[in-house]
C-alpha cells in the first residue's frame, strides 16, 4: 500500500510542476478549506443547511453549492463566512510568464 501512496505523491509532485495544474489545484484546496469551515461550523452549532441559510439570509441551495465546492458567487461566500466568523483574506491575480502562457495554452488545447 505504501508503494501506491508513494506513486500518488510522486505523480502529484510531478503534476504540480505544471503552473496551470498548480493554480487549479491550489484553488481547489482553498475551496475545500472554505467548505470545511462552513460544515464544521454547522456541526459545532448543530445546524442543518436550511438553518444556516436562514441565519445568513441565503437559500439552502446556496449553502449546499458552497459546501460542494461550487463557488460561482464570491459575495454569497463572503456573506456566509462573515456570519460564521471568517472572511476571505485575499484574492489576487497576476500575469503569467511567457513559459506559463505556453503551458496553459497547450493544456487548453488538450481539453
Amino acid at each position: 500500500m505504501k508503494t501506491h501512496l508513494t506513486n500518488v505523491k510522486d505523480h502529484l509532485k510531478e503534476e504540480l510542476k505544471d503552473p496551470y495544474f498548480r493554480e487549479l489545484y491550489e484553488l481547489d484546496s482553498v475551496k475545500t478549506e472554505i467548505a470545511k469551515k462552513i460544515i464544521e461550523y454547522r456541526i459545532k452549532h448543530n445546524l442543518n443547511q436550511s438553518q444556516l441559510a436562514k441565519m445568513v439570509k441565503v437559500s439552502q441551495q446556496q449553502i449546499s453549492y458552497i459546501e460542494e465546492g461550487d463557488f460561482s458567487n464570491f459575495q454569497t461566500i463572503q456573506k456566509v463566512l462573515l456570519a460564521i466568523g471568517y472572511k476571505i483574506m485575499r484574492i489576487q491575480i497576476g500575469q503569467l510568464s511567457a513559459k506559463e502562457k505556453r503551458i496553459v495554452k497547450n493544456n487548453l488545447q488538450q481539453v
